[in-house]
């Protein structure tokens, strides 16, 4: 280790979303990537071609980006209003923060928050890993919980988490709706522990996968100033390769995550980008009913095996477990590398697999890799 390097970075690992090879093979090889939660869906050509047009037209690349992104914030107030049917206490384009993907408000309400010792965080395990790997980074202690075999949050046990833990306390509680990677949406004995939670606690709910599930918390957030609402145009919108997140919040909450950000964090052609997609919404979000019947579909179909244990979902994946009598990881570890070295990248968790909702032709390839896999995994003992 370095000498002027924080000792604690030695036991942390970098976070590596793609693996590098498949059995020898480079990646480029692996035909279909179920494993990130992408759109399987590029951008429309027509829209590629505006996209270009607006970059050779309009960006001066010379010049930074617009630092308070304005037109962008105004845009996704008036579409967070449409979707909710928000007018008495709609959102304003005050109660948004841009950010480089939700991972950059996530590691900026961190450092508002609990940097320097003065808070640490609560997450209910399995959850999306980014709250705790930026936590540790930044050096934040992380609490965590159970849940029950719906996945439903342990909330007793957060509650007692809560109320014990003081040095630092516990100052965000970061909740997934629905969870990723077990898909779930938030259950009504989950909403009311969330909104008993005391305003000195920061609740944060990431709602990525709204579009998928059509549920959300946002009209509640004029009553809520301790809640913070992220989303994403990575999913529903398909602008992974562009990195645009943004929070909904109290003004009092935004202008904090406004002095907290890197300026000029989100370049021209991705606030371009996302001021496009919402402009195209209804086209984009077409997209949403046919990976929904995918979703239906590969359910279905991974429920006919008896060695797999398969999941509902409300979002754009699927999480599976396995019903292996006594190695259930290595089931799952081999089960994965097998479907792998056939040609599709599962999600592996300690606890299951996470595939997402691919195009019928990625479904139907990946089913037919998985089902040559179990047979050949079933043997373990």
């Amino acid at each position: 280790m370095l000498p002027f390097i924080r000792s604690d970075l030695a036991q942390l690992t970098a976070y590596t979303p793609h693996p590098s090879s498949t059995d020898g093979k480079p990646i480029e090889s692996v035909i279909d990537r179920l494993d990130t939660n992408e759109s399987p869906y590029d951008l429309p050509r027509e829209l590629k071609q505006k996209l270009a047009w607006i970059y050779q037209e309009t960006i001066e690349t010379n010049r930074y980006p617009d630092a308070g992104h304005a037109v962008l914030k105004a845009a996704i107030a008036e579409y967070i209003n449409e979707s909710a049917n928000l007018t008495q206490g709609a959102i304003a384009p005050a109660q948004i923060s841009v950010g480089n993907g939700s991972d950059e408000l996530i590691r900026s309400l961190l450092i508002a928050t609990c940097l320097g010792g003065e808070g640490s965080i609560l997450v209910a395990n399995p959850t999306f890993s980014m709250y705790g790997i930026l936590a540790h980074t930044l050096g934040i202690p992380v609490v965590t919980v159970g849940r029950n075999s719906e996945f439903e949050i342990d909330w007793v046990a957060a509650q007692a988490a809560i109320e014990t833990t003081d040095n630092p306390p516990i100052r965000v509680v970061f909740i997934v709706h629905p969870n990723s990677p077990t898909g779930n949406t938030l259950t009504n004995a989950e909403l009311e522990w969330i909104r008993s939670l005391p305003e000195e606690i920061l609740v944060v709910i990431d709602e990525a996968y709204f579009e998928f599930s059509q549920t959300s918390v946002v009209g509640e957030l004029l009553q809520k100033p301790n809640w913070v609402v992220l989303r994403t145009f990575s999913k529903a919108f398909r602008l992974a390769a562009l990195r645009v997140g943004y929070a909904i919040a109290s003004p009092e909450i935004t202008a904090v995550l406004e002095k907290v950000r890197l300026p000029y964090n989100l370049p021209s052609f991705s606030q371009a980008a996302a001021i496009l997609a919402l402009q195209q919404r209804d086209l984009l979000l077409q997209s949403i009913s046919l990976v929904c019947a995918e979703r239906t579909k590969l359910i279905q179909a991974l429920s006919q095996y008896s060695a797999l244990k398969v999941n509902y979902s409300a979002a754009n994946f699927v999480y599976v477990q396995s019903n292996h009598p006594t190695q259930a990881n290595k089931f799952l570890a081999t089960l994965a590398q097998q479907i792998r070295s056939r040609g599709t990248t599962l999600r592996l968790l300690s606890g299951g697999l996470r595939i997402t909702v691919g195009s019928p032709e990625e479904n139907a390839r990946t089913l037919a890799r998985l089902e040559s896999a179990v047979k050949s995994c079933e043997s373990l003992s």
